[in-house]
């Protein structure tokens, strides 16, 4: 015996709470499945367990995609402060970091309780813990066989996320469901994710040392905060930013001391002192002095000759380095790539060729910044797909 439902949305995670409950709001008859146990574990480890829900300053041209144009509609339709409304509105606090980015006061699992009361006044029907089987077009719909029943609907969304962090139930449901249906999916890819360096290149004995203030550019694109040594390589806000615009091959150059005047700094020191004193003013004493053992003994700066200053000047200001890599899906906070946004209407979120089948959040190809723009992703394009869907 089938189950009929106008929607079926197959992923409990951000994007899919959200179409859940805007359209259940709407009237429409509604199950939410999901595969984990636990409701919404990215959005609970998200900001550190304070869940950086949306970003003040959201535009386009902070998310990545083969078509930048496309994630227009869907941030007009629903934008962070409409987002904003519904925090205060549910009686949640929040703050404002750095860089626009909004966290909540109350945590995380303030945010996943909101969504869910979101989801249950539209009278949704929750099937956690519900493995997907087979899913099947039918004349009036789809078919959708689970572990537990089998599902009869108008329209399916898919909400299911990407391949970031495995451990709490990343798979590649939805890009698999993308391929079943003959809708292409880009090249796939850990996005914001520190990155790892070949051995040579390594500052191992560093490993927890931050430079809070640093310029890391890769091609065209650049961003200015903080990065972190670590074991294998490099991570931080800085690092994680340039990740989703790296590719294997490429050259990152770093900036580690971004606004100063090298020459004014030389005259206005003190010749008598040790270089590394001067300079541990500016970055961490460990860095500066394995930094400058590469000019051998380290001197007072009344030692170094013009040359040698212009080179070490030259290192702080253009530290050049090839990644080997990146430390994968594991650590990553999104998956670059995904279900071809050129396939999907960037007003509904419908498949162009597929009446009925909607692709929503991380699983179509629009990678946002660090600071909150993939949550306002999930929230606009979870609510462009509830209206339509």
């Amino acid at each position: 015996m089938q189950n009929v439902v106008d929607v079926i949305v197959i992923g409990a995670g951000a994007a899919g709470m959200m179409c859940a409950a805007t359209a259940g709001q709407r009237g429409r008859s509604v199950v939410l499945i999901d595969h984990a146990v636990k409701l919404a574990e990215k959005i609970r480890i998200s900001g550190g367990g304070r869940c950086n829900f949306t970003n003040l300053n959201t535009f386009a041209s902070c998310y990545q995609s083969a078509n930048p144009h496309f994630v227009k509609s869907a941030l007009k339709q629903y934008s962070q402060f409409d987002f904003i409304k519904m925090v205060e509105a549910h009686g949640l606090g929040y703050h404002e970091k750095t860089l626009g980015q909004l966290f909540c006061d109350q945590g995380s699992q303030a945010i996943i309780d909101m969504l869910k009361a979101e989801v249950d006044q539209g009278d949704v029907m929750w099937r956690m813990d519900t493995g997907i089987v087979s899913i099947e077009k039918t004349a009036n719909g789809f078919a959708v066989v689970t572990s537990r029943e089998t599902w009869q609907c108008r329209s399916l969304v898919v909400a299911c996320g990407g391949l970031s962090i495995p451990p709490i139930g990343a798979t590649g449901l939805g890009f698999d469901i993308a391929k079943q249906f003959d809708i292409p999916v880009l090249s796939l890819a850990p996005a914001l994710v520190p990155l790892t360096f070949q051995p040579q290149d390594l500052w191992a004995d560093l490993a927890g040392v931050a430079v809070e203030d640093a310029v890391v550019s890769c091609g065209d694109m650049q961003f200015r905060e903080a990065i972190l040594l670590t074991h294998k390589g490099l991570s931080g806000p800085a690092i994680l930013q340039i990740s989703s615009y790296w590719r294997a091959g490429d050259s990152l150059e770093i900036d580690l001391l971004p606004d100063v005047d090298f020459a004014a700094l030389w005259a206005g020191a003190n010749r008598d002192a040790l270089i590394t004193t001067i300079l541990a003013e500016l970055l961490p004493k460990r860095l500066v002095q394995a930094w400058l053992t590469q000019w051998g003994e380290i001197k007072p700066l009344k030692q170094y000759s013009v040359k040698e200053l212009a080179a070490i000047e030259e290192s702080f200001h253009h530290w050049s380095i090839i990644p080997s890599g990146s430390v994968g899906y594991k650590k990553a906070e999104v998956t670059r790539g995904g279900v071809d946004t050129q396939a999907l209407s960037s007003k509904t979120m419908e498949a162009r060729h597929v009446a009925g089948l909607f692709f929503i959040g991380e699983v179509v190809d629009v990678t946002g910044w660090l600071g909150g723009y993939n949550f306002q992703w999930a929230w606009s394009s979870g609510y462009v797909a509830g209206l339509n869907c």
